[in-house]
């Protein structure tokens, strides 16, 4: 079969040859819809330009390698930036920050192929189905850290052993005896999210116990979204006598809950989070989370990225695409103690008061 070329891909777009090209190589005289169009072209044809491969490691020299994450508020972007630039920095290299803001920021691949990047890892960025094709055609090797979903076949990725960690949670809550747990999730699109429910299921399971329905509800990663969803958990007459929350900041919001209804932590309810961020040792009582080595996972992208920007070829042996997942692990703290004892009712505040 004949490969396919420019003038096949500007030919699907309904372009002219001059104004494909312009959209692969990061031109900004286009309008978006004519950039959306050659870029599905692209997907769709498998396009690879010989050229680009050349021009993407023109700025090889320039010692710069690129980090685009979708924002830089938070300990969790600091700490993968230090993890990027630590590795970065062992080996000679600057790193470039571009934020790509999901909801405003659509054309931050257009800018990586604009100015050549020799290379990025995108932290908490989901690229389109055209955004990757704009990186492959211009021979731009990306490494996904944490992704949100399954990246394509020819990209890899470097992430958290979510499934153990929301195991190790699960289990450290049932070794202290807790028999009703709830659980504040983030987006349920998310894979990292959804494996920290799944693995926490999978011990209640092993133990003859389950998370009802009604005892699982969705905060979105945001703090005061957890603060919402938890009161809504906690003022129930049957409300859990634990509480899983899938990242720390969900965690302080359930914490936040819990002073605001009246609740004691931890005597009359264990919260557990997940990430070790810095703030995990700012509350009181300190909270007892689950460790995502986060500046490690940055670290690892770098590394990985390097490989594949050396000529390593991202698909390994068995026609999988390199995924390193780095271990968790359980940090207890103040935020959990024994639960109730086998038989005895878990009543609310008000009921004890009484």
């Amino acid at each position: 079969m004949s490969p396919v070329t420019l003038a096949n891909v500007a030919e699907r777009a309904g372009v002219t040859v001059p104004t494909a090209s312009k959209v692969l190589n990061g031109r900004t005289d286009v309008s978006a819809a004519t950039r959306a169009r050659v870029l599905a072209a692209v997907a769709e044809t498998g396009y690879r330009s010989r050229r680009a491969h050349g021009a993407a490691r023109a700025d090889d020299e320039s010692g710069l390698i690129d980090l685009v994450i979708s924002g830089v508020e938070g300990t969790w972007a600091n700490r993968a930036l230090s993890g990027v630039e630590f590795a970065a920095n062992l080996v000679g290299l600057d790193v470039v920050v571009m934020v790509a803001r999901p909801a405003v920021d659509r054309d931050w691949a257009a800018r990586l192929v604009a100015r050549r990047s020799s290379g990025a890892v995108l932290a908490l960025v989901e690229p389109t189905s055209e955004q990757y094709a704009a990186l492959a055609v211009a021979r731009i090797p990306v490494v996904i850290m944490d992704p949100r979903t399954d990246p394509p076949a020819h990209v890899p990725s470097v992430g958290a052993g979510n499934w153990a960690g929301g195991r190790a949670a699960a289990q450290h809550l049932v070794d202290l005896g807790h028999r009703h747990l709830g659980v504040i999730a983030g987006a349920p699109n998310h894979l990292y999210g959804q494996a920290r429910v799944d693995g926490f299921g999978s011990v209640l399971r092993e133990h003859g116990l389950q998370v009802r329905e009604c005892d699982v509800v969705h905060a979105d990663w945001a703090y005061v979204g957890a603060v919402s969803a938890a009161i809504r958990l906690l003022e129930r007459p049957d409300r859990p006598s634990a509480v899983f929350a899938c990242s720390d900041n969900m965690a302080l919001g359930a914490l936040e809950a819990a002073r605001r209804l009246g609740v004691r932590v931890p005597e009359e309810l264990s919260v557990i989070g997940y990430d070790d961020a810095p703030e995990a040792r700012w509350t009181t009582p300190q909270l007892t989370t689950i460790r995502q080595p986060v500046a490690e996972m940055g670290a690892a992208a770098l590394r990985m990225l390097l490989r594949v920007r050396g000529g390593a070829d991202p698909i390994v042996g068995d026609g999988h695409t390199p995924r390193e997942e780095l271990a968790t692990r359980l940090v207890a703290r103040g935020s959990t103690a024994p639960g109730p004892a086998v038989g005895e009712p878990h009543r609310t505040g008000k009921e004890e008061d009484g």
